[in-house]
């Protein structure tokens, strides 16, 4: 097992993880995203410029079509983001904007033209960049920024605060790898951006001594002696040996990377683009996040009466809004006092009715009036029936009325059922007629006025019926009669539903043998000879 550590090593690690973590959070962050629809290049471009940006910046933002821009705002807070980069297209042109967090201002620019890293690093020949470039910040350089203008002086400040700040005496040169050149030209008002990598190489020696200090040592299989590579320089490109003046050497302070770069000793600083490249114009400078007051404008212009109006309108409008508001909050406060009150009259007005009830439960029974007011209901599907139709409905069609019926027959005295006029006159012809003792004249006629014929549809077919006041004969478990009740014969004029069947006849399935009547022969005679008749 490895030895543990000690106090001193414990609380030497918990101090340099504090200090780093305010040192992080003190230098600025950025978030680069897009807004709307963009295209590939575009697309392209805003993971360049988050390259750029590195290391203090979101490399992997996800950004949803759903996600507005108090979205970013709202989480920007707690991580500690100070900077939004936002680029859009139109159909027209490229649009970049510049954020302050959390109050503003924004800064509104034009992409003229722009050019992507895979794009720079293709057209040199010799490209150098690697991942230990992009540990640390990027070196700010800002040219042609002290013009007159309050809108200069303004986009200069938000270029400086958008990386961290240096300070000259405490700086480790090693940790510069790369650098931001921003040039603007007064004439035509635009901005270059470019992005540089650093490299410092010794000066004041032949070119075969710089190779000897290279990593790589060249091959010396062709020289006689060492002399022939430091007099000659031979076997070395154009390109190794790139031409340094005074626009480029300087004094190193401290020791640089690589050999022969010591303290106090003249060194070149060298620079190769690594991309990507942007032209820039700015169009507008605008208060918060895009919504207040416009403090510049390239194309419009306005005079001081024309900002002063703006200034009132606007003004107007903040106070109409927080007039709105107070209104609304009152409005609230009003429903909520008045929801309150009904609340609590509904609690009084359950209490009052519980305690009549138990008052009145011994008197009155409280289901009565339901069953009223159902049988009510009933009673008018009835009638709606019975007009809609025409007809009777039947007993099995509503239960509500058929039971009313009944517990109203139960409780009081019965009521004479209104026959037809079919029952009615075979009742008169029942009457008038003697008893059927025989096979006479009069009992056919009797037979004749008693059956109901064909054409009658006043009672539903197939319900029992008493001819004459006699009754039918009682069923007994043994016979085998038809549901209407009869031992008869129907012919072809009788038939289901007003439908005429001329090739079928209708016959009951009742044993043979036996008599329709409780009376005699005379009876069975007669029923034979009405229907040799028919």
């Amino acid at each position: 097992m490895g030895k543990s550590k000690t106090k001193n090593q414990k609380k030497s690690r918990a101090t340099a993880n504090h200090v780093a973590e305010q040192i992080y959070g003190a230098v600025p962050h950025s978030f680069v995203f897009h807004r709307g629809q963009i295209g590939k290049n575009v697309g392209q471009l805003i993971l360049d410029v988050r390259r750029v940006m590195e290391p203090y910046t979101a490399e992997s933002l996800k950004v949803k079509k759903k996600n507005v821009l108090k979205d970013f705002v709202a989480i920007a807070g707690p991580l500690g983001v100070t900077h939004f980069m936002i680029f859009s297209k139109t159909t027209s042109s490229i649009n970049m904007r510049l954020a302050r967090l959390p109050k503003g201002p924004m800064l509104h620019f034009r992409v003229l033209k722009y050019s992507l890293i895979k794009d720079v690093v293709s057209s040199l020949k010799k490209h150098r960049m690697h991942e230990q470039q992009f540990t640390h910040h990027p070196l700010l350089i800002l040219n042609n920024f002290g013009s007159d203008g309050m809108h200069i002086k303004l986009m200069a400040t938000m270029f400086q605060n958008m990386f961290p700040s240096i300070n000259v005496q405490k700086v480790s040169l090693n940790n510069i790898k790369r650098c931001v050149l921003l040039n603007y030209n007064p004439a035509s008002q635009e901005i270059e951006f470019r992005h540089y990598s650093l490299k410092v190489v010794p000066v004041g020696m032949s070119r075969g001594v710089k190779k000897l200090m290279q990593e790589k040592f060249p091959n010396m299989s062709k020289f006689e002696d060492i002399s022939e590579l430091l007099m000659k320089g031979a076997n070395l490109s154009e390109s190794e040996a790139e031409q340094d003046g005074e626009h480029n050497i300087t004094e190193l302070p401290q020791v640089y990377s690589g050999r022969g770069n010591m303290a106090s000793q003249q060194s070149a600083v060298r620079l190769t683009e690594i991309g990507p490249r942007m032209t820039l114009q700015l169009t507008k400078i605008q208060e918060g996040m895009g919504e207040g007051n416009v403090l510049y404008h390239a194309l419009v212009s306005k005079t001081e009466e024309e900002i002063q109006e703006i200034l009132n309108r606007k003004e107007a409008q903040l106070k109409e809004k927080e007039d709105r508001r107070k209104k609304q909050a009152q409005n609230v406060a009003q429903k909520k006092e008045k929801r309150e009150e009904h609340k609590k009259n509904s609690l009084e007005g359950i209490k009052r009715k519980h305690a009549e009830a138990e008052e009145d439960s011994e008197v009155e029974d409280p289901g009565m009036q339901d069953d009223q007011e159902v049988a009510a209901e009933s009673d008018d599907e009835v009638e709606y029936y019975r007009q809609a139709v025409g007809l009777e409905p039947d007993e099995d069609m509503f239960p509500s009325a058929k039971k009313r019926r009944s517990s109203e027959k139960s409780h009081g005295p019965a009521k004479k059922r209104k026959l037809s006029s079919g029952k009615s006159s075979r009742k008169d012809s029942d009457a008038k007629s003697p008893k059927r003792n025989g096979p006479g004249g009069q009992h056919r006629d009797n037979m004749g006025k008693g059956w109901k014929k064909s054409g009658d549809r006043e009672k539903a077919f197939g319900k029992k019926m008493n001819p004459g006041g006699k009754t039918f004969r009682g069923k007994k478990p043994g016979d085998r009669e038809n549901k209407f009740g009869g031992k008869k014969k129907f012919e072809g004029k009788k038939t289901f539903g007003g439908k005429k069947n001329k090739d079928k006849t209708f016959k009951s399935k009742g044993q043979k043998g036996k008599p329709g009547f409780k009376k005699g022969a005379g009876a069975k005679q007669g029923f034979k000879q009405r229907k040799g008749k028919g």
